[in-house]
């Protein structure tokens, strides 16, 4: 599993993430989707000439309600309109499920998370991932627990390679960042701002 951030969760790109998701600032799913695009532009050249299938990760049906919408999906498709040139990429929000609904993240040692995780997502459409390499896309990759329990269940259900991109990190190794230990541009979220009154 190859994974690549755009930059660090804190400060000016922390802020945008929330403005996202607790206080329903969709046009921050546009900024953020730029920045997501450039993370698919450095993972391209290893996706073979291949296009791999790009799936979001799911909210749980009851977060999906609470909220109104997976920022995840918002941002990946605002990201896919600025993909590579000669890229087909596809997004498919259908392949994965959140099964059952977890605890937050936040606070859990590293096993916790692992507990926490196992079991909560399930491929409903094993047939668009068979024997296909699978753009996993997530907003934060804090240890990777979430992500590597998503590449687990897709591979489980036959796809070749699973990569994945994310807006945001807090883990410290074996990340690519898609521009080297950047943040936000703080005029970026004065604007995303801006732009929702």
């Amino acid at each position: 599993m190859k994974a690549a951030a755009y930059g660090s969760y804190e400060g000016g790109l922390r802020d945008l993430i929330h403005l996202l998701k607790y206080e329903h600032m969709r046009p921050a799913a546009q900024v953020l989707g730029r920045m997501l695009a450039e993370v698919v532009s450095v993972l391209a050249p290893s996706f073979d000439g291949g296009e791999p299938v790009v799936v979001p990760v799911p909210l749980h049906a009851s977060k999906l309600r609470q909220r109104g919408f997976n920022q995840v999906e918002l941002i990946t498709r605002a990201a896919l309109k600025l993909k590579p040139a000669g890229l087909e990429l596809a997004l498919h929000p259908e392949v994965l499920e959140r099964a059952r609904p977890t605890a937050s993240q936040t606070g859990l040692s590293i096993h916790q998370r692992r507990e926490n995780m196992r079991g909560a997502f399930a491929v409903l459409r094993p047939d668009l991932v068979r024997e296909r390499d699978v753009l996993l896309v997530d907003d934060v990759m804090t240890t990777g627990t979430t992500v590597s329990e998503c590449a687990r269940v897709l591979r489980r259900a036959g796809a070749n390679r699973v990569w994945v991109a994310t807006v945001a990190r807090t883990l410290k190794h074996e990340v690519t960042f898609a521009v080297p230990e950047r943040s936000a541009d703080d005029e970026e979220v004065r604007m995303a701002m801006a732009a929702h009154g």
